[in-house]
């Protein structure tokens, strides 16, 4: 099947732009001699899991859910953090997870004996209090009063004993240059207790596969903390292993005016993309242009109730009507992960494109997986 005869909405990966972005990481991981695991909270298209397993060690995850499809769908190893663990849930991680990381010294009291008296590597999860963020707090852990992570006045020495690594997690679409500077407040705080530890975990948020990525210092420093202290160092990227791999293709359905010149898609910000209302963020979307900067300019909104339910406003070399197809870019990651069925709408297809550019349907969503959600 070709691009054209596809259903809209839906999401396409590519698996030629995806193979890219794993060779990239590849280089990364035998340069620096460090693993490179898939964050899966960004990007959980199981589908893609045998191309990526070629390249990656393993997976991370958020909870038993995303541990358990780590576990049997990718394979390697399969890492775990969680704020707090349910008592019930930790019991069945330990069928899946091969590395937990825990996220207070009270956490870790409670459950690192039974991870380590099950084989699992322990971990604590820092908070070196070193914010790089500019313009998304939601995603700074290192904020004021953050849930995230051990403060060293709140690190108990007399716990290290229980521990193989640390890990630490700031960084949000960042380059290499917020890394060194994270990394240098970890090390100044932290760094005299990773001797004896086997490994340390910089987090995700790593942009590697963005073209001005600086790779060498990103070398540099995981080397660094590998020569230093003789630990395996782990880096958990998410959106750096599908950036610019995937699209959502949508149709037209609506045209029309009020001020200025609106047209109503058949995909949902608030459903199909919600970091656009989160973040925000504005995605890009082939042949178009900022507002005013082709000759006509369009508020792109949702089918759905919810009067914000905007996408952006775009520009565009000649007037869109109905029927016409339009391609957001850059939307493989934090998506499918996230949709939902609000207002009963209904779910894109999921798409996996060859390097042939042919297309091949991997998931069509109806109306039982919105039921099924409900009582």
């Amino acid at each position: 099947m070709r691009e054209s005869e596809l259903r809209t909405p839906c999401f396409v990966v590519d698996e030629g732009l995806l193979q890219h972005n794993l060779e990239i990481l590849a280089r990364v991981a035998k340069e620096a001699g460090c693993k490179i695991l898939l964050a899966q909270k960004a990007f959980s298209m199981f589908a893609c899991y045998p191309q990526l397993r070629q390249y990656l060690a393993g997976t991370t995850a958020s909870g038993l859910y995303e541990a358990r499809l780590g576990k049997e769908e990718f394979g390697g190893e399969t890492h775990v953090f969680s704020p707090a663990y349910r008592e019930e849930e930790f019991r069945q991680l330990l069928e899946y997870a091969d590395h937990f990381v825990f996220n207070s010294p009270k956490q870790l009291a409670k459950y690192a004996a039974r991870a380590r008296a099950a084989g699992k590597q322990v971990g604590l999860r820092v908070n070196p209090e070193c914010s790089t963020q500019e313009g998304h707090a939601i995603y700074d852990p290192c904020s004021p009063g953050s849930r995230l992570g051990t403060t060293l006045a709140n690190f108990d020495e007399s716990q290290l004993p229980l521990l193989d690594g640390l890990h630490f997690h700031t960084l949000c679409e960042q380059g290499s240059d917020d890394l060194e500077t994270t990394a240098a407040a970890f090390e100044e705080k932290f760094g005299r207790y990773l001797p004896g530890l086997k490994w340390v975990n910089f987090g995700g948020g790593h942009h590697i596969t963005r073209p001005d990525y600086d790779i060498p210092r990103l070398v540099r420093i995981l080397r660094h903390f590998k020569e230093t202290y003789g630990v395996e160092v782990y880096l958990e990227p998410g959106e750096a292993v599908v950036l610019n791999a995937g699209f959502l293709i949508t149709t037209v359905l609506e045209t029309g005016r009020n001020g200025m010149d609106i047209a109503i898609l058949d995909t949902s910000a608030a459903c199909h993309m919600p970091d656009v209302l989160e973040m925000p963020y504005r995605p890009p979307l082939k042949g178009s242009g900022q507002p005013g900067e082709k000759p006509y300019t369009y508020r792109l909104g949702g089918p759905t109730c919810l009067a914000g339910d905007i996408i952006g406003d775009y520009s565009f070399d000649k007037p869109l009507e109905e029927g016409d197809r339009l391609v957001f870019e850059d939307m493989a990651l934090y998506t499918m992960v996230k949709t939902n069925t609000f207002n009963g709408m209904p779910l894109p297809d999921i798409v996996l494109r060859d390097k042939g550019g042919d297309c091949r349907l991997v998931k069509r969503f109806g109306y039982e997986d919105f039921k099924q959600r409900l009582s």
